[in-house]
């Protein structure tokens, strides 16, 4: 098995550096990543300034954009054949609930599959840098379960496992997207020269987080992972829009 990995904590982000050595147990491992952090950038492209590499002595290419030109970058320009599987992380931190519309370790993971991948996004639930390897692990028996039984065609794996060592590790659980509050307004400040200048704030509480939730399954130990769809149409509103739609002249 070929495996690209990537993520958007960046290619020297310790998350990487656990999963790259644990996957390369199972399969060949190909590692390209932001040469800095991207956290937050979704599914954004550089588009208005050239891409870059750079082989670093530890194997790694580092590329000045985004964990989705990373992906793209790669399959389409570095790989003389197509990988058999993406995969994106170990995210340092949760990536729940609505948090995966701005994620760059789902969107580099979603843009494996819009190339035609299987891909998987595994983040490590919490603030802890102690524990990727049971994220890792994981990772890895998802992984060779895929063998058998691989993802359709239209959905990927969002992975998060709690930040706890593996033997304290309940279980794998199937969940569904929980939700949040929204954020916390954004903060304003001055820098030392009295410019204003202005920070997110944080997380908003989880305002969905029920039995069946990742945040659920998180809370309770236990690793969640959750199929995403590509396709975002909202198949259920199609008829009662036509219908609203119905008479307006143009």
């Amino acid at each position: 098995m070929r495996i690209l990995l990537s993520n958007d904590d960046g290619v020297h982000a310790k998350g990487i550096l656990v999963l790259q050595q644990a996957l390369s147990q199972i399969a060949e491992v190909t590692t390209v990543g932001p040469d800095r952090n991207c956290s937050g950038a979704s599914n954004s492209l550089t588009l208005l300034n050239p891409l870059r590499t750079q082989r670093l002595d530890n194997g790694f290419i580092a590329v000045n954009g985004t964990p989705t030109d990373c992906v793209h970058l790669a399959i389409s320009q570095l790989f003389d054949k197509a990988p058999d599987l993406v995969v994106a992380g170990i995210n340092h931190g949760a990536n729940l609930g609505d948090d995966v519309l701005y994620s760059g370790t789902v969107a580099a993971a979603t843009e494996g599959r819009h190339l035609g991948l299987p891909a998987i996004a595994v983040s490590l639930a919490g603030h802890n840098d102690e524990h990727f390897a049971t994220a890792a692990y994981v990772t890895v028996q998802v992984i060779k379960k895929l063998k058998s039984h691989p993802l359709p065609s239209d959905q990927i794996l969002n992975i998060n496992v709690p930040a706890v060592p593996l033997n304290e590790l309940k279980g794998i659980a199937v969940t569904r997207l929980g939700r949040r509050h929204k954020a916390e307004t954004m903060t304003g400040t001055t820098d030392p020269w009295g410019r204003s200048i202005y920070w997110y704030g944080s997380l908003g509480p989880e305002l969905d987080a029920g039995e069946g939730t990742d945040f659920h399954a998180i809370a309770q130990g236990y690793a969640s992972v959750t199929p995403l769809q590509i396709d975002m149409t909202a198949y259920r509103s199609l008829e009662p829009l036509r219908d609203w739609l119905h008479g307006i002249e143009l």
